[in-house]
């Protein structure tokens, strides 16, 4: 079976990432998304999880991305869904399809995202919650990432399968009972999430976003997920990877590593990240362009 492989990042406006990922001298009509999806197969919205997109919005995404014709936006779902003690308001889940739907119009949304904080724990008024909200967004392309292992049940995998919901694998630091990484696919659509493994201030009181995410995947722990890609792919038509240690370009350095190892070829490497991070020289193409496209399709 071939699968398409989409290797990105967790969103694309980091202040941090001007100088790093993004060139210190810019022209005046630079667009950070425009240059990110140059490079990059996939990007995940990060800011659908903080308020619903309006349709301006997600319509200029679109416009923004129009140069790669082959490029997959995957969106997270707004966190009053799944971290917020409150009943559904078909309201809201309206204003949010409506802020999304322009993705989907366009078939530029690959995935849309559940992800339930560490602190949801498996019960039954749980999965009764989750059940509702996968009914509530059954017409869209759905994963749901748990972070607490008390959800690796047999019962919880069953429901996502029969639902044709897809389960995120991901990789983050192991600790108490985290989830461990895993090869999971209950669905055509595989997902990896990438979080990164800094064990000293992941569940540190008053560590902030950058310090949660602070960590640079060596070689073989990309390799590791490599070996569980492969599994997923037996069942998998699209398969995203997602590499959400943003702080200091990290996640753009190890999601071109992704792409560079699953198509076994040199790829596009923005000037100054290869300069900060020399481990990319080994994998930039000779003549370091624009992508023309970021999509990755790979055949096992």
């Amino acid at each position: 079976m071939s699968a398409t492989i989409y290797c990105g990042i967790a969103g694309w406006s980091y202040e941090d990432w001007i100088g790093t990922v993004y060139p210190d001298t810019r022209e005046k009509d630079f667009d950070q998304l425009t240059y990110a999806s140059s490079y990059f197969d996939t990007i995940e919205i990060n800011t659908t999880f903080y308020r619903p997109p309006s349709p301006y919005m997600t319509k200029n995404w679109v416009k923004k991305t129009i140069h790669n014709s082959n490029f997959k936006f995957t969106a997270k779902l707004w966190q009053k869904f799944t971290h917020e003690k409150t009943v559904l308001s078909q309201n809201d889940i309206k204003i949010f399809k409506d802020g999304i739907n322009p993705l989907m119009e366009n078939n530029k949304l690959g995935a849309l995202l559940i992800q339930y904080p560490w602190s949801y724990k498996y019960n039954e008024v749980n999965v009764d919650k989750l059940q509702i909200l996968i009914g509530a967004f059954k017409t869209y392309p759905l994963i749901v990432e748990f972070r607490h292992n008390s959800w690796i049940l047999r019962e919880v995998l069953t429901i996502l399968n029969d639902n044709n919901v897809g389960f995120c694998n991901i990789d983050q630091p192991v600790i108490g009972q985290s989830i461990k990484p895993s090869s999971y696919i209950t669905s055509s659509i595989g997902y990896i999430r990438l979080h990164g493994r800094n064990y000293k201030d992941w569940f540190r009181k008053n560590a902030g976003r950058d310090d949660r995410y602070n960590y640079l995947y060596k070689p073989d722990e990309l390799e590791m997920w490599i070996d569980k890609i492969k599994k997923i792919r037996e069942k998998a038509k699209q398969i995203y990877v997602i590499a959400n240690n943003h702080y200091r370009g990290q996640a753009a350095v190890n999601a071109l590593q992704m792409k560079s190892i699953l198509n076994d070829t040199k790829v596009p490497v923005p000037g100054q990240l290869a300069k900060i991070y020399p481990v990319l020289q080994e994998i930039k193409t000779e003549k370091n362009n624009h992508a023309s496209n970021g999509k990755s399709e790979v055949i096992f």
